[in-house]
């Protein structure tokens, strides 16, 4: 599991930080591309790519035959609460965030996901299930909204705050405990947000390959292009609500108290 000695010592390098800028102009880049803005072999831009993804800096998914390469901000979010938000005010979080760039589909047809953040947490995929599920739970993390449904494909699931209103709503596209969960979103509660077409959250839980009682969650947010300021939202919002479910479950306090 990553540490913040894993991240400060990639992010020592150099060329790792030219790598994780690349990924903050343009998300999802293959490992050709990658190596074109690179004075080195293919081999050396794969050993620092690891470094990084083994520090939570990048994390990876398949599409079609290709790998392609994400910025995780969630591992910089952890590290920007623990060393840099306890020492500035509170506006300057607003200028750290970082930003991707909405890309077009894939060559053949295929969409590629679009913002990818992942988290590695001491707990199981059945406890992360039920605190991603159980209103009570969602409600400590995930900006006070409670989030209630039926848990079957096909059937509708609202997040709700401690007033009664409805902060987000969607469909659930697949159920699949205690390992996948694909949802549409529709965020309501901004003005900005309430009229955009619905875009598509995808949570995959996965036990740690190496680390026993370590789980994986990975999100996927994509779908949105009919959904630029959802997708805005989400991209500075869904670290703060996966570092919130990982302090809930590992300390049983929340990150930020009522956010």
């Amino acid at each position: 599991m990553e540490s913040d000695n894993d991240i400060f010592k990639a992010l020592a390098d150099p060329s790792r930080r030219t790598l994780l800028d690349l990924l903050h102009a343009s998300d999802g880049r293959t490992l050709s591309d990658l190596c074109n803005h690179l004075q080195m072999s293919r081999f050396g831009v794969m050993k620092h790519l690891h470094v990084l993804e083994d520090a939570g800096l990048v994390t990876t998914r398949k599409v079609g035959r290709e790998k392609l390469h994400y910025l995780n901000p969630v591992s910089i979010r952890q590290i920007y609460e623990r060393w840099v938000s306890k020492f500035t005010e509170p506006w300057i979080s607003g200028l750290t965030l970082l930003k991707t760039e909405m890309e077009s589909a894939l060559e053949l047809g295929q969409n590629k996901p679009r913002h990818v953040n992942r988290i590695a947490i001491k707990s199981t995929p059945e406890q992360i299930w039920n605190a991603l599920t159980n209103p009570s739970m969602t409600s400590k993390y995930w900006y006070n909204g409670a989030i209630r449904a039926e848990w079957k494909a096909g059937s509708p699931y609202e997040i709700v705050n401690p007033q009664g209103e409805v902060q987000a709503r969607g469909e659930l596209l697949m159920v699949e405990p205690p390992r996948k969960l694909v949802m549409t979103w529709r965020l309501l509660s901004l003005s900005e947000t309430a009229d955009e077409q619905p875009s598509r959250l995808t949570w995959e839980i996965d036990p740690h390959a190496e680390f026993s009682g370590v789980t994986l969650v990975t999100v996927v947010h994509d779908e949105f292009e009919d959904a630029p300021n959802t997708s805005s939202v989400l991209e500075a919002g869904l670290p703060v609500v996966l570092s919130g479910m990982k302090t809930l479950l590992e300390t049983g306090s929340q990150l930020i108290g009522d956010i």
